[in-house]
C-alpha cells in the first residue's frame, strides 16, 4: 500500500521537474538569441543607407516626449474642450437637446469644415458638445435668458455667449410670415442692422456681424409656448447672415421642424431649394454666398 502511494508522487515530481527545465531552456534560448543582429539586417534592407549616416541621425533624433508609449504610437494631449467635455457629461444627469442620429446630420460637417466659425442661437445642455466638437475654431452662441447665461457661465467659462433681445411672440407668426413675404426689403441682401425688413435681428453684436459663419445652428430662442418669442427672426437672420459670407457657402440647421413656425420659416427663408437633409426633427440647408454672385435670387 505504502509503495503505491509513493509511485504516483514521484511520477509527478519528475513531470513537474522536467516542465521547469523545459521552461529554463525557453528562457534561456530567447535571453541569449541573435535577434538584434537580424532586426538590424532587416531594417538595413527595407532602408538603406550609410551606417555613419545611420548613427548620425541616431544622435541628432531628439528625445521622446512620452518614453512610456510605444514607438509606433504619437503621444498628444487631449484637447481641452474635449477634455472638458468629457468631464461634464460623465458627470452630469443632462444630455443634449438632439437626438443622436439629429446631431450626426451638423457632426458630418464639423468634421469636414472643422476648426470653423460656427454660430449658435442657444445656450444649452448641447453648449460644450459643439464647442469640442469644433476644436481650434470659434464658436459662439447666442441666448435671450440673461440668467441662464450667467448660470452656464459659472460652471463652463471659457464658453463664448452673448445676450440676444427678441421682440417678437409667436402670435405674430403668421403676421410676419406675410410681411417676409410680400416685402420686397426682406428679399434684399444686406447687414441685418441695416435691413428694413421687420423679421431682421438689429441687435446682434458687432463682433457676430463682422465674421464669415461656416455652420449656423438654430435652436432658440424658446417657441413652444404663445407668450415665446419663436424662432421667426432667428431663421430669417440665419439666413440672412448667410447670405451676406464674402464668398463659399454657409451650412444652417434649424431644429425642431416638427414645429409649425420652423417648418414654415425654415422652407420659406432658408430655401427648400437649399435643403440639403432632414433627419429627424432638424432640417440642414447649404445657402450659398448672394455677394459673390450679384444678382442671385433670394431662393433658388
Amino acid at each position: 500500500m505504502r509503495s503505491k502511494s509513493q509511485n504516483p508522487i514521484n511520477y509527478k515530481l519528475i513531470l513537474i521537474g522536467f516542465f521547469l527545465v523545459f521552461l529554463l531552456f525557453l528562457v534561456l534560448r530567447s535571453t541569449f538569441s541573435p535577434s538584434t543582429p537580424q532586426q538590424t539586417q532587416s531594417s538595413s534592407l527595407i532602408h538603406p543607407s550609410n551606417s555613419s549616416e545611420d548613427q548620425e541621425n541616431t544622435e541628432d533624433k531628439p528625445s521622446i516626449a512620452c518614453p512610456s508609449v510605444p514607438l509606433t504610437q504619437t503621444c498628444n494631449k487631449i484637447s481641452p474642450s474635449l477634455s472638458n467635455a468629457l468631464v461634464h457629461y460623465a458627470t452630469s444627469n443632462v444630455t443634449p437637446q438632439q437626438t443622436i442620429k439629429e446631431i450626426s446630420v451638423s457632426l458630418r460637417v464639423l468634421e469636414k469644415k472643422s476648426p470653423c466659425n460656427f454660430l449658435v442661437f442657444g445656450l444649452g445642455h448641447d453648449s460644450l458638445m459643439w464647442t469640442a466638437l469644433n476644436h481650434g475654431g470659434r464658436t459662439v452662441f447666442l441666448e435671450e435668458d440673461k440668467s441662464w447665461i450667467e448660470q452656464i457661465q459659472s460652471q463652463l467659462p471659457n464658453l463664448e455667449s452673448h445676450h440676444v433681445v427678441y421682440d417678437t411672440r409667436i402670435t405674430q407668426a403668421d403676421e410676419l410670415m406675410e410681411i417676409g413675404m410680400s416685402n420686397e426689403d426682406c428679399k434684399k441682401v444686406t447687414d441685418p442692422r441695416f435691413s428694413k425688413c421687420q423679421l431682421a435681428l438689429k441687435g446682434l453684436p458687432k463682433e457676430v456681424l463682422e465674421i464669415d459663419w461656416d455652420l449656423i445652428m438654430v435652436d432658440a430662442p424658446t417657441g413652444w409656448h404663445d407668450g415665446a418669442p419663436g424662432r421667426m427672426s432667428a431663421i430669417y437672420t440665419a439666413g440672412l447672415i448667410a447670405r451676406n459670407k464674402e464668398n463659399g457657402e454657409t451650412d444652417v440647421f434649424v431644429h425642431d421642424v416638427d414645429r409649425v413656425v420652423e417648418d414654415q420659416f425654415s422652407k420659406a427663408f432658408l430655401c427648400e431649394g437649399y435643403l440639403v437633409e432632414q433627419e429627424g426633427r432638424i432640417r440642414h440647408f447649404n445657402i450659398p454666398s448672394h455677394k459673390a454672385r450679384l444678382g442671385r435670387p433670394f431662393c433658388p
